[in-house]
């Protein structure tokens, strides 16, 4: 992949992300190295539906999804899913496999796409859950630790794995405000080290949307993705 090249392009794509089986109109986004976009997809199915098809999950009706300059359509399953591992994630709601430990669900994707050894990723996984106020991953299971407490370690694993884009399904909606300042941080972290950031978010989120200065701002208006402002990164 060249320096210039896009971490993320959508060309012509419109997505199959509306209720009813309606489509947005064809999407022309580009994201580049170090940006961070705040998109308000106006409810969060909608908002986990755009996650699915920016990762390759839910094809477009027409036109393309590149990621790092690879069209998702056009690669075998083994190569997009290998892909797919430079994509980390912060769903709205958390998913834990309730038969692996709290570490062991962070690890797994990492550990599935790429040669990491344990003891590097839970370095790497330490990091943002101490940003996040814990004093690092959480041993033992999901069922025997509180919500609250579960939905750092939730955050803090989509940047385990070196991802070079990371997409947010609004965390504060759950997280509260009092963390937006660790999270802006991990953020910041990830852009200056060459990364990119989708924050996804939906309803009511305008003191999130007063806080986060993104490169690009965009809204789901009707059937059309537009931009709102432009802003400096």
């Amino acid at each position: 992949m060249s320096l210039a090249e896009p971490i993320l392009q959508l060309d012509g794509a419109p997505l199959p992300i509306e209720p009813g089986s309606r489509t947005t109109v064809p999407i022309d986004l580009t994201v580049a190295a170090g940006e961070l976009l705040l998109i308000d997809l106006v409810g969060p199915r909608r908002a986990a539906a755009f996650a699915d098809a920016i990762a390759g999950l839910l094809p477009p009706i027409a036109g393309r999804v590149l990621f790092e300059g690879r069209d998702w359509q056009e690669m075998p399953q083994p190569a997009a899913e290998a892909l797919r591992g430079r994509i980390g994630r912060a769903y709205r709601d958390d998913l834990w496999l309730p038969f692996l430990s709290v570490p062991e669900n962070i690890f797994l994707l990492p550990s599935y796409h790429t040669c990491s050894a344990r003891s590097g990723l839970l370095t790497e996984a330490s990091r943002p859950c101490q940003l996040l106020g814990l004093p690092g991953v959480p041993s033992g299971y999901s069922s025997d630790l509180f919500e609250d407490t579960l939905r750092r370690p939730a955050l803090a694993r989509a940047f385990v794995g070196s991802p070079r884009l990371v997409v947010f399904e609004h965390p504060t909606e759950r997280l509260g405000l009092s963390l937006l300042s660790p999270i802006l941080r991990l953020a910041r972290l990830l852009r200056d080290e060459g990364g990119a950031l989708l924050w996804l978010v939906f309803g009511d989120a305008r003191d999130v949307a007063a806080a986060v200065q993104p490169s690009l701002r965009l809204r789901l208006s009707g059937t059309r993705i537009v931009p709102v402002s432009r802003v400096t990164a």
